[in-house]
């Protein structure tokens, strides 16, 4: 008994005849009636009733095709399983992701993942979110690392990766400094040094600000968050900073307090389009990113960068 064999039995009982299966099939009729006979010869029975008006299964052929529509099915299925299995291992992913990503160590889990699957080629790129999130709508990008705010437009899914805190860095001997913890609002006198508007940072800080009844008086900006430290360590303001950058082991020092109310710092996440389904490729990388973010939450792996935008 042969494979093509109960594919063509089971397309004679779906079409009603022979010559009909052959069309479908693209064979020969004699091929197909020549298969069928040997199998019928084989198994000792008809599996169906010839006329000169029509073709019917008999029941022993109305059982052999019930069961052979099975084995065609898991058939299919594991076509369909192996198929995918070789898109995984051969495919390609592209990344984006924002330069500060907290205590998520992306390099590590990137590392791990080609370790894993070292046929898929990896492509990352670096860049404000907003332009990540254009690349994922042009195409250009499957998936986006950074934080997810609460303007995220509905048309993109969000996992999240880890939660990041923020703090108020301010200079070593600094009075505020000796002080347990602070409100914002304490520090109203006081010049900070942030991000340029327009910054995720910038926004928290102007948010947080506002509600503690005061405007920042911003006398320093700096294109990263590392600059902030440098710029606080250097006497010249207050900032804030995610605790992975402020706590951070490069960088020079800075005295860090925490924040009553304490402001609120998006969640750091795994981006990618609704509109367009992700490649075997890129579920598995998606799949893999939120798996080894629960083994990443040991201190060793924060490191600092630049805060996202």
């Amino acid at each position: 008994m042969e494979l093509r064999q109960l594919s063509y039995v089971e397309a004679v009982a779906r079409y009603g005849g022979f010559t009909r299966a052959a069309e479908r099939l693209h064979v020969a009729q004699s091929a197909v009636s020549a298969q069928i006979r040997a199998l019928e010869a084989e198994l000792g029975l008809a599996l169906f009733a010839r006329t000169t008006r029509k073709v019917a299964l008999t029941p022993a052929g109305e059982l052999f095709v019930a069961r052979a529509r099975r084995v065609l099915a898991e058939l299919d299925g594991a076509r369909t399983e192996i198929s995918e299995i070789t898109a995984v291992v051969s495919g390609r992913v592209s990344i984006g992701a924002t330069a500060h990503l907290g205590p998520y160590d992306l390099p590590q889990a990137l590392a791990r993942f080609r370790d894993r699957f070292p046929g898929i080629a990896l492509r990352l790129r670096s860049g404000l979110l907003t332009g990540l999130l254009g690349a994922v709508d042009a195409g250009e990008l499957d998936l986006v690392v950074g934080p997810v705010h609460g303007a995220l437009p509905a048309r993109f899914d969000a996992l999240p990766l880890t939660d990041e805190q923020l703090l108020l860095a301010l200079p070593l001997g600094h009075t505020l400094a000796r002080s347990g913890r602070l409100t914002l609002g304490e520090a109203r006198d006081e010049p900070f040094v942030s991000l340029p508007a327009g910054n995720g940072l910038r926004w928290i800080l102007d948010d947080a600000a506002r509600s503690a009844g005061f405007t920042p008086r911003v006398e320093f900006e700096s294109a990263t968050v590392a600059g902030i430290r440098e710029l606080v360590a250097a006497g010249l303001g207050v900032g804030l900073l995610s605790r992975a950058v402020a706590e951070g082991a490069h960088g020079p020092a800075v005295a860090v307090r925490h924040l009553h109310p304490t402001p609120v710092h998006p969640p750091i996440g795994v981006m990618h389009s609704r509109d367009r389904p992700l490649s075997p490729a890129a579920q598995s990388c998606r799949h893999h990113l939120v798996e080894v973010a629960g083994r990443q939450s040991d201190p060793s792996h924060r490191h600092s960068g630049d805060e996202p935008e």
